[in-house]
């Protein structure tokens, strides 16, 4: 056996190969195909801004693989304006789109020769959220002035503009720009400073406004015993002032004092200030307080408090505002003329708490219905509306459904691929901002509703029963059928009730326990993981009740005549018939009650089947079937004929014998096997070998001539009946013998010389001169032909080799062959086969030549 192995196969590999040994060869072809190439990391679905650079990457197991990329199921090429861009590196195959727009807006596929991957992208129009819009401010003299604001994009620059002239920077005047905030710093403010700022983005048709109001400071001579004196600027004096402020940001309360000498202050948080007792005491209740004398802090209730005063001003500060700093803060100011007071009302507003879990309420081919239930906290500011994401099961990146608010609770998300199974989660917003997103709801696929079930229809009703069946629906979709959902509706209401509890697998229903006489419309609904598809009704209501039949039996065809069996066959008769109520069935057999031991019946609403196991000659007759409804009847009658082969013929004898003729006669046999005889089968033997010849088949007559009988023989006869089985099984033989006399003309046998067929040996093939390798089994082989046949003797260098283990002769079909096993140097010489017979000999001879082995060692010195 020789093998050719080729490792690492390669494209390059496919071709012919030949195997040449002398003039021999034989060819075979390789092909080579490539493997599949599989799709290790799918495309993720991604959500762009107009504008911005897309890159859709995907993984494939085998490095420098072609991969063809699809949008909406148009293949995607390098065009003239590079629009795409088609990137390899390694495993890692990635479609880069620069500079997306609407257009491009869709669902791309990478297909490889062992799979495919898709990604929807939607590109969105840049909106320009405003974060923090600039505020009004009201600023003395030599105090700084801070407008600011924060806008969603943070590569978005603006220009700041005073009663409509652009703001240039100076040495008071400076602005910044520090990722998304925006703001314009005033130092020490003047009083031309005063008036409307604007902010512009740039590329954005529209603007921030505000308004900086300069206050003037009076002096005033104030007597020394000046009682004091709370002056709240902006909101004005009310009994209660309500302060909004974001929660996270700092709550500044700065409020304007007087009196001489300089107050003690005192605030609070938790009551009123008419609650503060003047020698400090307070109502029962969580309050807080803080107190400054002489510009100290004598009392601190929280480290993110802090209490300041300035000459005229008292400041309350808090860092980072929470829900928890809500309420009413009082200030009380006193001295040695009196004292003052006021009520601040705090409110911290904040961004919604996320909303629970959405549900998801019904599936379509490519989209859902989810709803959600508002946050159980709103932040203080009403919600104005939700944003949606959703994301693949086996992805990570959540792509959002809705940029503006949507207002209601329930959203129906498109879009989506068939059979995948998807995620979706909920943020809620209102004024301040965006909260959290709330837990994912449960996975769900994306399927269709199947179509409706096919062909209802009533098979069967009585007084309190009826039978539906109907066909599976022509289109069922990705998702398994379930099973079907039955329903009825009484005429005249639109209340539809189940007729069983769940659904059923079968397309086929009995529905007990109904009323008679109800008037009933059903319906039939076929169920899978979307839902319940489009009814299928009947055409009109059907009416409860037993519907009168006439008994009628469905005769078959095939039993209109005879019907014919063997003995031993099965006999299966099914015979329909119809009747309501269900029609008593009765059997006989030629006019007597039928016997239960001979022949086994069963009986159905609907059918009687006759059933014998094995038959027999007694079952042959006529069957009659009676159904009957009281007086109502109907019958039908089967005749069975069991047939069999039939018995010899009778009396066959011979009648004359003249010439080289016999006339013979027999009679019809007693038994015909039930059945007609349909011819009969004349054999003769000659009486020295009693070998049978047929000399007529099928003849129908029971008398015949036998002709052409040789002379000088002796003959007897015999006959086969024959019927529509076959053969009796015995025939009958003439008793006596025709003898068919000689004419006196004597035969004499001619006399042959016989011949002589030996033949002295004679090799047709002789020995081959070979050259072998040694430690490889080789053969000689030669062939010869002679009559009788010769005797073989093997010889090396003319000794004989016959007994000698290490050699092997064979001989097949005058081929001679010696297998010489495992040769080594000395097994080369001269070889020779000669072959004897009576008739003389032959001699072939050949020489072989063994080589050594050539070693690895041998080979490298070469």
């Amino acid at each position: 056996m020789r093998y050719l192995t080729i490792n690492h196969c390669s494209l390059a590999d496919d071709a012919a190969y030949c195997c040449m040994v002398g003039d021999e060869k034989c060819t075979t072809e390789l092909f080579v195909k490539e493997p599949p190439v599989l799709i290790v990391k799918t495309l993720e679905d991604q959500m762009v801004m107009k504008g911005e650079r897309v890159e859709l990457e995907c993984e494939v197991s085998e490095e420098g693989a072609n991969v063809k990329w699809e949008k909406d199921g148009v293949e995607l090429t390098r065009d003239e304006s590079f629009k795409y861009r088609f990137k390899k590196d390694g495993c890692k195959h990635v479609l880069i789109i620069n500079e997306a727009t609407k257009e491009d807006c869709g669902h791309y596929k990478v297909k490889t020769n062992g799979g495919e991957s898709m990604a929807e992208l939607m590109v969105q129009e840049k909106n320009l959220e405003v974060y923090q819009s600039i505020a009004d401010l009201t600023v003395k003299a030599k105090d700084q002035a801070v407008f600011k604001c924060e806008v969603s994009d943070e590569n978005v620059r603006g220009t700041w503009y005073k009663n409509g002239v652009e703001v240039k920077p100076d040495a008071r005047i400076n602005i910044t720009h520090i990722g998304r905030v925006h703001k314009l710093t005033i130092d020490e403010v003047k009083p031309e400073d005063e008036g409307d700022y604007n902010f512009v983005p740039d590329g954005y048709a529209f603007n921030l406004s505000a308004k900086l109001n300069f206050l003037e400071v009076k002096i005033d001579y104030v007597p020394r015993q000046d009682p004091p004196k709370i002056h709240l600027d902006c909101v004005g004096r009310t009994p209660e002032s309500t302060i909004v402020v974001v929660a996270g940001n700092k709550l500044r309360l700065d409020v304007p004092i007087t009196g001489d000498p300089a107050p003690t202050v005192v605030w609070t948080r938790g009551e009123k200030a008419s609650s503060v007792k003047p020698d400090g005491g307070e109502k029962e209740g969580p309050t807080s307080s803080w107190t400054l004398k002489d510009g100290q802090v004598i009392t601190e209730g929280d480290g993110r408090v802090h209490v300041e005063t300035t000459k005229g001003h008292c400041v309350f500060t808090i860092e980072g505002a929470e829900r928890q700093d809500e309420g009413i803060y009082s200030v009380v100011v006193r001295n040695a003329a009196g004292e003052d007071t006021a009520d601040i009302n705090v409110k911290v507003v904040d961004v919604p708490d996320p909303p629970q879990a959405p549900r998801i309420l019904s599936v379509g081919e490519d989209s859902c219905v989810v709803q959600w239930d508002p946050p159980l906290f709103d932040g203080g500011q009403p919600v104005i509306g939700y944003v949606l994401e959703r994301k693949k099961k086996r992805s990570y990146r959540w792509m959002r459904l809705n940029f503006d608010p949507y207002t209601e609770t329930t959203y129906e998300a498109k879009r989506m691929i068939e059979g995948v199974e998807y995620e979706m989660r909920v943020y809620a917003v209102n004024s301040i901002g965006m909260s959290r997103h709330s837990p994912a709801s449960q996975p769900f696929v994306p399927v269709a509703p199947t179509s409706e079930p096919i062909g209802l229809c009533v098979d069967d009703i009585s007084d309190t029963s009826i039978s539906l069946k109907w066909r599976a629906p022509e289109r069922i979709g990705s998702a398994e059928l379930e099973g079907y959902g039955v329903e009825y509706c009484k005429e005249g209401t639109d209340e539809w009730i189940p007729a069983i509890e769940g659904l059923t697998d079968r397309t086929s229903l009995l529905i007990k326990g109904l009323t008679t006489g109800d008037k009933l419309q059903f319906r039939v609904r076929a169920h899978n993981m979307a839902g319940p598809s489009a009814p299928a009704t009947l055409a009109q209501p059907v009416t409860i009740r037993e519907i009168m039949q006439r008994p009628k039996i469905w005769l078959p065809r095939n039993l209109r005549q005879t019907l014919i069996k063997r003995v031993g066959d099965t006999v299966n008769l099914m015979i329909p018939f119809q009747g309501k109520p269900r029609p008593k069935v009765t059997w006989s057999k030629d006019g007597e009650p039928l016997n239960p031991k001979l022949v086994s019946v069963r009986n159905s609403d609907i059918d009687s089947i006759f059933f014998i196991r094995t038959s027999e000659r007694i079952h042959s007759g006529r069957y009659d079937l009676q159904v009957q409804i009281e007086n109502v009847e109907d019958t039908a009658s089967v005749t069975l004929q069991i047939v069999d082969v039939p018995g010899p013929p009778q009396n066959m004898k011979i009648t004359d014998v003249w010439g080289f003729n016999v006339a013979l006669d027999w009679k019809p046999p007693k038994d015909n096997g039930n059945s007609e005889i349909t011819g009969y089968t004349i054999q003769k033997a000659d009486k020295k070998t009693m070998e049978w010849f047929t000399v007529y088949e099928q003849y129908r007559r029971t008398n015949c001539v036998v002709s052409d009988l040789i002379m000088g023989n002796e003959y007897v006869f015999r006959v086969f009946a024959i019927n529509m089985v076959g053969f009796s099984p015995e025939p009958c033989n003439t008793k006596d013998s025709a003898y068919i006399q000689k004419t006196g003309i004597a035969y004499k046998p001619p006399s042959y010389k016989e011949h002589d067929f030996s033949q002295a040996p004679k090799f047709t093939h002789p020995l081959v001169n070979r050259s072998i390798i040694a430690g490889y089994n080789t053969t000689l082989s030669c062939s010869v032909r002679g009559i009788p046949k010769p005797k073989v003797t093997w010889y090396k260098n003319k000794m004989d080799i016959s007994n000698e283990a290490k050699y092997r002769m064979l001989s097949k079909q005058g081929v001679l062959t010696l297998e010489i096993r495992k040769p080594c140097p000395f097994d080369g010489g001269v070889y020779m086969c000669k072959a004897v017979n009576d008739s003389g000999e032959d001699v072939v001879e050949c020489k072989l030549e063994v080589r050594s082995q050539i070693t690895k060692e041998e080979k490298k010195s070469e």
